[in-house]
């Protein structure tokens, strides 16, 4: 029994529009690799799903970069502008640069440094006395914030103990004037008639 045809026209449930994705993405990768063994072409096949994930397949026996270029070639079109190979050699530039930054991190640290010669050596030196220069400096002024910050509150306490310390004498002074002279405290002394 045959298959019945069906209507090209978008599948609206996800689960079977997701369903179908596969199963059609899979067989045209597997017509592909089938065309490449079997006449010996070259193929280059790129698939986007609606979610954004790619899935490729490129001949074994050709690089993608190479099927671009002869593509190009035949049909006369470019794929790749000057635009995009200005941003390919900045990317490239941005790479260098980065992976020599890379290998000079690794030498401040002391790491691979065997190939260095003297002048490099020399060089790398004064780079870490510059920096443990530019680090003290950075904690001496740290140092000396925290002092400044410590004295401040120091001070700032005092006065608060100060001001703790008129408030408390002055009311004290303010509760003996209002107290009668008989209830103010006297001195303890023997009552010299008892021992008589």
């Amino acid at each position: 029994m045959g298959r019945g045809k069906i209507e090209i026209k978008r599948i609206e449930n996800s689960s079977n529009r997701q369903v179908t994705y596969s199963k059609r993405r899979n067989g045209i990768i597997k017509k592909a690799k089938e065309i490449t063994v079997l006449c010996d072409a070259h193929v280059s096949l790129v698939v986007f799903a609606s979610s954004g994930k790619m899935h490729e397949y490129c001949s074994p026996s050709m690089q993608l970069v190479d099927i671009l270029d002869k593509y190009h070639k035949q049909s006369g079109k470019r794929l790749w502008d000057a635009k995009h190979e200005n941003l390919s050699n900045e990317l490239d530039r941005v790479k260098k640069e980065n992976d020599n930054m890379q290998i000079e991190l690794r030498h401040l640290r002391g790491e691979d440094i065997t190939s260095l010669n003297y002048k490099e050596l020399m060089a790398l030196e004064q780079a870490l006395e510059n920096g443990l220069i530019g680090v003290r400096e950075k904690q001496s002024e740290f140092m000396k914030m925290m002092r400044t910050n410590y004295q401040k509150e120091m001070e700032a306490m005092g006065e608060c103990v100060r001001e703790m310390d008129n408030g408390y004498n002055q009311r004290m002074r303010d509760f003996n004037s209002q107290m009668p002279f008989a209830f103010r405290v006297q001195p303890i002394q023997p009552n010299l008639q008892e021992r008589i």
